[in-house]
């Protein structure tokens, strides 16, 4: 049969279209079976898709209508089009075949759905065509063509989706990821446009590039915007939606779109959210993922530039998970490149909120490195959120003038039965109705709308388990002055002016070791000294990473530095780290041996990865594994001893900050008495001291700190075990 063209073909776009051109494509057979012959219009349509799929209401209606008036044009194309090729049957008599008259009853049950007019003056019932009239149906059970053999099916065409790159987006839109791009950039923009380098060099391009990182950083944002730029074709596929139910549709959905790449080279393909189709092949549930997997690896292995016709086939994928991928993807000649988009720091957040509020109203006065500073943890999506929700504020703010300048208005109160809402809403309408002012023509958003949106935006990476800054200062501790200037060496100076190092020729220290009796503010000098270097934080508690499960532990071990690898710079703090790495002797299990080992190995890592500091804690640093304290991993120790008499003072007069009552030289005597207290026990004199002003109803005076000084004892009974211990191990200061 010769081809035939149809020109001024629609072709739908992805995702929405796809799942529509099904949904009608079923309510047509519907029609047909039960030899109904509603009329497809887009209201129609659209209203029995309402009726029927309710995983489409939460879409907008302008949005559906405009898929669905697509989808009904494909649709009637491929009805005429059909028909015309069964017309030429009557030109190719050796084609017919005993069941010809029926071969397209579809596609005139679509055409005819059409023939507004003809059902009109049938009584709503469309009348037969000349051909169906005259033949009469044979059952399906007897098709058959002329010499006997059984008729072989026509399949539909499938509709044509648009693989022109897009258009909504560039890489101008994007800030802070400047590094991602270059990266990028060499390694694609040579393969696609240059590939005769290659082939003379022979040299083989990447044929594969992994992002990765936390939710919301932008990698398909990245993906979408890089094809954009490019301009080549590009086939954008969202993982999940190749799984099919059905045996082997799977794997032929994925052979298909390799194919078409390669028709189309040089052409980008984007996989969002591969792990979901390419897990670990030992760990798979059912038969079909491991077949998946093995799929994949073969259509990648047949992107060689000889296999496509010297054009390059680029494999660009995201995941947020890159551990869980079966590790024969992530060699050479697969996804050989990776690229981690981590939580971006205060510049690289500075640079995202330019790029998002290019366009908007700024006042003069707004300062991008201010609201940077107030956003640590937020990633790209989370601050979109942020520009978004300060723009419904500065919407919000103009309302409120408008509401205040309405008070003013005349209208008409002879209605006494109307309320006084009623009459206020009047009083807007008429006043929002006034032509707006020149000066009022575009409403500016001010650092006070940031301010007012902000305590409503959650980071995702802090609701993800990645690491945030803390909220305590340096304010919020007293005394202990020997050691913050330890860990201001140590740690906040590498951080925050990196090339001092760099000038004298030596890397900070990789971890320090607090040690000492309870209570002595261990945990907030961590805290405190993550916000002094505007560094993510990851609080660990030893305990927490034990499993029973085995490799579970030390899985979880991996897992915290695989965090603070996506939250640099980042500090790790390991509480009670004696219960995560006891001594290895023969009285230790197998487990516990596995774990310490895994902490050693990763903290040995942590030599080569810049930007991450370890800080643990413990109360009995005789019972930690040695190894853990030498050079290079746990190498500063410093002794946070229980606070001597003017260093209770400075504390008690910390934690008394923002009581009513001035701290008097009589509450400091309360202090001074305190002999052997901790901080922890400073804390709870004051607190006892407020249970005794709140029986009074009253605030706390003199008295109750007295009384409270009563009923307190120290926390740390045995101070000789750690003067021994300070002897024996030094306080490091």
């Amino acid at each position: 049969m010769p081809s035939r063209t149809f020109p001024g073909r629609v072709t739908l776009g992805q995702g929405l279209d796809k799942e529509i051109y099904q949904i009608v494509r079923k309510l047509v057979d519907e029609d047909a079976q039960y030899n109904q012959h509603t009329r497809l219009s887009v209201t129609n349509v659209y209203d029995r898709i309402k009726r029927s799929n309710s995983s489409l209401n939460r879409k907008s209606k302008k949005l559906l209508e405009d898929s669905i008036g697509r989808v009904l044009d494909v649709l009637k194309q491929e009805a005429e089009s059909e028909d015309e090729v069964g017309s030429m049957e009557g030109d190719f008599p050796d084609m017919k075949t005993a069941d010809s008259p029926n071969v397209n009853s579809m596609n005139s049950t679509i055409v005819g759905s059409w023939s507004k007019d003809a059902s009109n003056m049938n009584g709503g019932q469309i009348p037969p065509t000349k051909k169906q009239a005259a033949q009469p149906i044979v059952p399906l059970s007897k098709k058959r063509q002329i010499n006997g053999e059984p008729l072989t099916k026509r399949r539909k065409a499938a509709p044509e989706f648009s693989r022109s790159p897009p258009t909504h987006i560039s890489l101008a839109d994007l800030g802070g990821v400047d590094n991602v791009i270059q990266d990028l950039k060499d390694l694609i923009v040579l393969p696609l446009f240059r590939p005769d380098i290659y082939m003379n060099s022979k040299i083989q391009p990447p044929r594969g590039i992994l992002l990765h990182g936390p939710p919301g950083c932008g990698k398909t944002m990245i993906a979408n915007a890089l094809a954009a730029e490019l301009g080549v074709p590009f086939i954008s596929l969202s993982a999940p939606s190749l799984v099919s139910g059905m045996s082997g549709e799977s794997e032929k959905a994925l052979r298909d779109h390799f194919e078409e790449a390669k028709k189309m080279a040089p052409c980008l393909v984007f996989l969002d959210e591969i792990d979901s189709i390419t897990p670990k092949r030992e760990n798979a549930q059912r038969e079909m993922e491991k077949r998946i997997v093995a799929q994949l690896l073969t259509c990648m292995d047949q992107l060689a530039l000889e296999q496509t016709g010297g054009k390059a086939v680029i494999i660009l994928a995201a995941t947020n998970r890159p551990d869980s991928l079966d590790p024969a993807l992530r060699r050479g000649g697969r996804f050989d490149k990776e690229i981690n988009l981590g939580v971006p720091s205060e510049a690289v957040r500075e640079q995202i909120l330019q790029a998002l509020t290019r366009q908007m109203a700024l006042s003069d006065d707004f300062n991008f490195r201010h609201l940077a500073k107030l956003t640590p943890g937020f990633v790209g999506a989370d601050l979109s959120d942020l520009v978004s929700t300060a723009g419904s504020a500065a919407i919000k703010r103009f309302l409120d003038t408008l509401k205040t300048e309405s008070n003013d208005m005349d209208i008409d109160t002879s209605d006494t039965l109307v309320s006084e809402t009623v009459l206020e809403l009047r009083r807007l309408i008429k006043r929002a109705k006034e032509p707006p002012a020149a000066e009022t023509s575009a409403i500016f958003i001010t650092t006070g709308d940031f301010l007012t949106a902000l305590p409503k935006i959650q980071p995702s990476s802090k609701r993800e388990g990645f690491a945030t800054i803390p909220d305590t200062t340096w304010a919020d501790i007293g005394a202990l002055r020997p050691v913050r200037e330890e860990l201001l060496t140590a740690i906040v100076e590498p951080i925050r002016s990196p090339e001092k190092y760099e000038r004298v020729g030596i890397t900070a220290p990789t971890g320090v070791l607090l040690w000492g009796p309870p209570g002595c503010g261990k945990t907030l000098l961590a805290k405190a000294v993550a916000n002094e270097s505007r560094a993510n934080f990851i609080s660990v508690k030893g305990p927490e990473l034990l499993n029973k499960y085995v490799g579970e532990s030390e899985r979880a071990v991996r897992q915290v530095f695989v965090r603070a690898r996506s939250s640099i710079p980042c500090v790790i703090f390991f509480d009670e780290l004696d219960a995560l790495v006891p001594k290895r002797d023969d009285s230790l299990s197998e487990s516990s041996a596995r774990v310490v080992n895994t902490l050693l190995t990763e903290l040995d890592g942590l030599s080569n990865r810049q930007g991450i500091y370890v800080i643990a804690a413990t109360n009995r640093p005789d019972i930690i594994d040695p190894a853990m304290l030498r050079p290079g991993r746990l190498e500063t120790l410093l002794f946070v001893d229980l606070p001597e008499e003017a260093e209770r003072v400075e504390i008690l007069q910390t934690l008394s900050r923002n009581l009513s009552i001035p701290f008097t030289d009589a509450i400091a005597d309360v202090a001074r008495a305190c002999e052997g207290f901790s901080g922890a026990d400073l804390e709870s004199l004051l607190r006892r001291a407020g249970y005794a002003a709140i029986k009074r109803n009253d605030s706390i005076e003199l008295e109750d700190f007295m009384i409270a000084r009563q009923k307190i004892r120290p926390s740390v009974g045995d101070r000789r075990k750690y003067d021994k211990l300070k002897v024996q191990w030094g306080a490091g200061l």
